[in-house]
């Protein structure tokens, strides 16, 4: 008897001590709780992917020596800017092209993936008809991609295979961008390259508002796994870099970055910065002290962060901006 009274005496004491010890808890376990459901996810942190846009300036200097600097893990080469109506081109500001193509094949050595971005500030293309966004689809292939040799198609860079498409669409509309996705993505069953046909998107910060959707129609297929978000001349939601504004300067960037990893779960997502005040109207901002310690912080507290891109290699080579932030993306 003495030791079953023992016994329920030591249990009462213990649920006792249970329960004062969950009173105290409590309000820490409801924390950590919230905090679960906020944050979601781990976020992805620093993983040391930067992309640059090349192609916009002979004075930028060659693709291989982009690719030697050993700061990009990714060069889009732009633009392919005239499509969709019989005619097509591609415009590197003076490069030469059969260069280009030796470049090529020098980076994908080095493990740096390079592509090809569509479209650009011009007005030289659009895909009236899914007849024309196949056409495109198969220009790129044989010209491009990893297409044998078809009569009457000139390769621009010779035997060099590209290894992806970067959708840029900022004129003449999203019709039939989403067929050429499809097309594109039908490539992979003959294509000789692991990871097939690569494809991405580069769209403005407030690209899927009611007055800006071009690249709606592809990014509504699923096949772009890789949307690289602008974040300049575009004052609605670029990191506006003034002192003077105090902490509201954070709000349009970060409030557009969550919007764009809510719409875009699945997708790798790139926080697309200028790399020099002088590349673009706004959206600059201070490798030294704003980008570590305010902007960079924000979206790498989010999974779909996967690195930087930088508007564009002219601009990085005269003013080292990569080279500044390249340990901190």
């Amino acid at each position: 008897m003495k030791s079953g009274v023992g016994t329920e005496q030591r249990v009462t004491v213990n649920n006792m001590a249970s329960f004062q010890l969950m009173r105290v808890l409590r309000p820490v376990l409801v924390v950590l709780l919230l905090l679960g459901i906020v944050l979601g996810p781990a976020a992805a942190g620093k993983t040391g992917q930067l992309t640059v846009f090349w192609g916009r300036n002979k004075a930028e200097g060659s693709l291989r020596e982009a690719c030697d600097t050993g700061i990009y893990t990714t060069v889009i080469i732009s633009f392919f800017s005239v499509f969709g109506h019989g005619k097509y081109w591609t415009d590197l500001s003076g490069h030469d092209a059969y260069g280009v193509g030796a470049d090529i094949k020098h980076c994908q050595s080095k493990q740096i993936l390079v592509l090809l971005s569509i479209g650009g500030d011009g007005n030289g293309y659009s895909l009236p008809t899914a007849k024309s966004a196949r056409d495109v689809a198969d220009q790129l292939w044989n010209a491009y991609l990893g297409g044998h040799q078809q009569k009457g198609v000139f390769r621009p860079f010779g035997d060099a295979v590209l290894d992806g498409v970067d959708f840029f669409i900022d004129h003449g509309g999203s019709a039939n961008y989403d067929e050429l996705a499809r097309r594109l993505a039908g490539y992979n069953n003959n294509s000789k390259k692991k990871q097939g046909v690569i494809l991405t998107a580069t769209v403005r910060c407030l690209e899927g508002s009611q007055d800006d959707t071009n690249s709606d129609l592809a990014l509504s297929t699923g096949l772009i796994g890789r949307i690289h978000v602008r974040f300049y001349n575009n004052t609605m939601c670029s990191f506006n870099d003034d002192s003077d504004v105090g902490t509201d300067n954070r709000r349009p960037f970060y409030g557009s970055w969550l919007g764009w990893a809510e719409r875009y779960p699945k997708a790798k997502l790139f926080v697309g910065l200028p790399a020099a005040k002088d590349a673009v109207v706004d959206g600059w901002i201070d490798p030294d002290n704003e980008l570590p310690n305010r902007a960079l912080p924000l979206v790498q507290d989010t999974p779909g962060y996967v690195g930087v891109m930088l508007w564009n290699r002219y601009f990085d080579r005269r003013d080292n901006y990569g080279l500044r932030i390249k340990n901190m993306v």
